[in-house]
């Protein structure tokens, strides 16, 4: 019997939008394995987080709070915003999911920075929606060449602030203008993932009052260690939140995840010293690798974006530092084919990192 010819297509844009490709997965069980390609925080979530994850298991056999409501008002209290405003996530990679989902349609505009994160381009093009590049200078995000990109098809800019795989970052006064020249009909999405990075910085919380068009996100993935778990939030006005929980699954965040986020985030001591660690770290490796004369871009996150001579020298030191069990990223596909991320890990990974490379460096050149 013959088969039939399947017919069934999917939605516009599904096929041929690329698929997000993370950093290499090694076996974590190795105690060798020094893992620095993912931006996650090396020093694990808080010991608060970690009792309140083994309690939770108790209640294994229950649904999890469809409403979020004691992580929703656990971050209220500690931002100081307001906690019906808040809209959980299974990371805040669902949220920019759920958002070019409840606004974006075939043929809208999607505008994202030259080298922002890879997620923003995908989620827009699984809508049918295109995304439309908006140019960086120096790496930084360009306020006016991201207006210049604006017309009556855009619904969505998406800006990352800091910035993922750059590490940039621009102030308050860079993100009000663009606010204020910005038409009220396009969503502003500021992604904070690495926010906690920077001392004093709300990311953008404080300006949803006066802007109805803007989402804030915010993730457990990064400073709080949680990256397994998956929980990110997002504030916004309470009409952007009621539409984006129109389309949020009822129970898209474990009870395991919710327990462990609710101690994360109420656990501001920890968070603090990990935002000292990182800060000491990743200024002690900049430097070092500055003195090696290779090129830094001014991070204010948790990694450092490093440039070599040539894409061909950028592999061939990934592969040295790989032989050496320090996994680091490449972001060819971010249109940085002579950079290698490196995330900024503890003091003793950071000596690691410092010493491999510079022997690499030392072999290299010696060819």
């Amino acid at each position: 019997m013959q088969k039939k010819e399947f017919k069934l297509l999917p939605n516009p844009g599904i096929m041929s939008s690329p698929v997000y490709i993370g950093g290499e997965q090694p076996n974590l069980l190795d105690s060798k394995i020094i893992k620095l390609n993912s931006n996650e925080n090396p020093f694990g979530p808080s010991k608060s987080a970690m009792e309140a994850l083994g309690n939770s298991f108790d209640l294994i056999n229950n649904y999890p709070s469809s409403s979020h409501e004691k992580l929703r008002k656990a971050i209220s209290k500690i931002y100081k915003i307001d906690f019906e405003n808040i809209t959980c996530g299974a990371g805040s990679d669902e949220l920019i999911s759920f958002i070019c989902q409840c606004f974006c349609s075939p043929n809208d505009e999607v505008v994202y920075t030259e080298h922002g994160f890879a997620m923003y381009r995908i989620s827009a093009s699984l809508r049918g929606a295109i995304p439309i590049k908006a140019k960086e200078t120096n790496r930084f995000a360009d306020v006016d060449n991201i207006l210049k990109k604006c017309n009556n098809k855009t619904k969505i800019v998406f800006l990352a602030n800091p910035n993922n795989p750059t590490g940039t970052f621009i102030d308050d006064s860079k993100i009000k203008y663009l606010l204020d020249k910005l038409s009220d009909n396009i969503l502003m999405v500021i992604d904070g993932a690495y926010a906690e990075y920077i001392e004093n910085f709300d990311a953008g919380l404080s300006l949803v009052n006066n802007h109805n068009n803007l989402i804030i996100l915010r993730t457990f993935s990064k400073i709080y260690g949680l990256a397994a778990l998956r929980v990110g939030w997002s504030y916004s006005s309470s009409w952007i939140a009621k539409i984006i929980n129109q389309v949020r699954g009822p129970f898209n965040i474990s009870s395991p995840a919710i327990a462990a986020a609710v101690a994360a985030v109420l656990d501001v001591d920890y968070t603090r010293d990990c935002l000292v660690e990182n800060l000491k770290n990743r200024e002690w490796l900049s430097r070092e690798l500055k003195d090696l004369r290779l090129r830094i871009t001014d991070s204010k996150a948790n990694f450092l974006l490093v440039d070599f001579n040539s894409e061909n020298q950028a592999n061939k030191a990934f592969s040295f530092l790989k032989n050496q069990n320090i996994y680091v990223r490449k972001v060819t596909d971010y249109g940085l084919s002579k950079s290698l991320r490196i995330t900024v890990g503890t003091n003793d990974e950071c000596k690691l990192v410092k010493k491999n490379i510079q022997k690499f460096l030392e072999l290299d050149n010696g060819l």
